[in-house]
């Protein structure tokens, strides 16, 4: 027997609550199948959902256009920012400059090791820390790192930098945007559950086919199991054989 499955998308939900605030007034035999109260309540949920559902749309959308530039500047401010690191330590073990000074650049001067730029907000601080010290150590006459230079370095950090902020808040904004989504979801399915069990129980003493031609127009769907598809197959077979 074929049965029905709540929508799982935020799309299809919007889909089954559209056709069944499309009913409204809809009757049978002078009887409405959707009482007003229910239908009622359908129209404004649906209004706000479709908003809430849009403005997350929009947000992701935006997050999303952004990322594609973001992730190459963030790649680019990460070599820099960690090819400077190893030319400090490589000149410090050629002995061109003492361990000490590597402390004003936020680092361990016994450990000729990377920090870890693994996320953006690494990239982001220790780029800001080398930047600092590498420029107040040259205004005091120290020779400065080559290849890169520390103006190289900041070219690129500083691309990056500048889009690092708005990319937070962008992905901020998508997030509460879709937590907002999310928790409307619940009452989204109760709204659809109720409608659903409303059109079926008004419809449930008709054979099966026409019920479900019935309920369709409300938004119901239904679905039939592998096993019932196969066997419809099968008869669509046999009828052929036999005429």
């Amino acid at each position: 027997m074929p049965y029905r499955r709540l929508p799982n998308t935020d799309l299809a939900r919007i889909y089954a609550l559209k056709k069944a605030v499309e009913m409204e007034g809809y009757r049978e035999k002078g009887e409405l199948i959707l009482s007003y109260q229910t239908t009622q309540e359908a129209q404004q949920f649906l209004s706000k959902f479709e908003r809430a559902q849009r403005k997350y749309q929009q947000c992701y959308n935006l997050h999303s256009n952004s990322s594609k530039t973001y992730r190459k500047e963030l790649a680019m401010a990460r070599i820099y920012v960690s090819h400077f690191i190893q030319v400090l330590n490589m000149t410090i073990m050629r002995g061109e400059l003492k361990k000490e000074i590597k402390t004003a650049y936020g680092l361990n001067p016994d450990n000729y090791n990377n920090p870890d730029l693994s996320s953006e907000q690494a990239v982001q601080e220790w780029g800001e820390k080398i930047i600092k010290a590498e420029e107040e150590r040259a205004s005091r006459g120290g020779v400065p790192i080559y290849n890169p230079t520390i103006a190289k370095v900041k070219v690129h950090w500083g691309i990056f930098n500048e889009h690092y902020f708005n990319q937070r808040l962008l992905r901020s904004n998508a997030a509460n945007a879709l937590e907002e989504v999310t928790q409307m979801r619940p009452q989204a399915d109760d709204i659809i559950l109720d409608i659903w069990n409303q059109v079926e129980g008004y419809y449930a003493d008709l054979p099966i086919e026409e019920k479900m031609n019935k309920c369709k127009p409300f938004g119901l769907i239904y679905y039939y199991r592998k096993s019932e598809k196969a066997r419809m197959k099968a008869d669509q077979i046999q009828n052929s054989i036999d005429f």
